[in-house]
């Protein structure tokens, strides 16, 4: 198995990671341990508008089910990096260590880094918007069944 051969599965790991990691960030976090209208509030004390924490929910958890299932990840993970950049600058007085009061602003910009290099990836192995080109498809489905014979 050449190196290049896995590229595509690299990119799916991380594009499920990153989904799950919006999905729960979202639905979880903001919506049953903050609640939308705490996440509000919260957007507010730092100066941005409330609504904009609805907005903020809605892209995660839309974001994140789409990545998980591979739909359009390139520009999937180029819409969420804005939000990403934003809570990079939302925890940016805190420190640098996210275990800091309030969090700190490491783990945010990690994600933006790490959704950055998923936009230039894309979808990898199994996505349903079959973002790969052929090549890969055809050396991924070799891969398989060289593995399994």
């Amino acid at each position: 198995m050449k190196d290049k051969d896995l590229v595509p599965y690299g990119a799916l790991i991380l594009r499920v990671a990153l989904g799950v990691m919006f999905l729960v960030h979202s639905v979880y976090l903001k919506g049953v341990v903050f609640t939308l209208p705490g996440t509000a509030q919260f957007f507010q004390s730092i100066g941005l508008p409330g609504f904009l924490a609805y907005v903020v929910f809605a892209t995660e958890a839309i974001g994140g089910t789409l990545l998980i299932l591979g739909v359009k990840t390139r520009i999937v993970s180029a819409l969420l990096l804005p939000v990403l950049i934003g809570a990079t600058w939302a925890h940016s007085g805190n420190g640098w260590l996210f275990t800091n009061k309030g969090g700190g602003w490491e783990y945010p910009l990690f994600l933006v880094i790490a959704t950055g290099a998923q936009a230039l990836l894309g979808g990898g192995a199994f996505a349903l918007s079959g973002e790969q080109d052929s090549s890969h498809r055809r050396n991924a489905k070799r891969t398989l069944q060289s593995s399994y014979a």
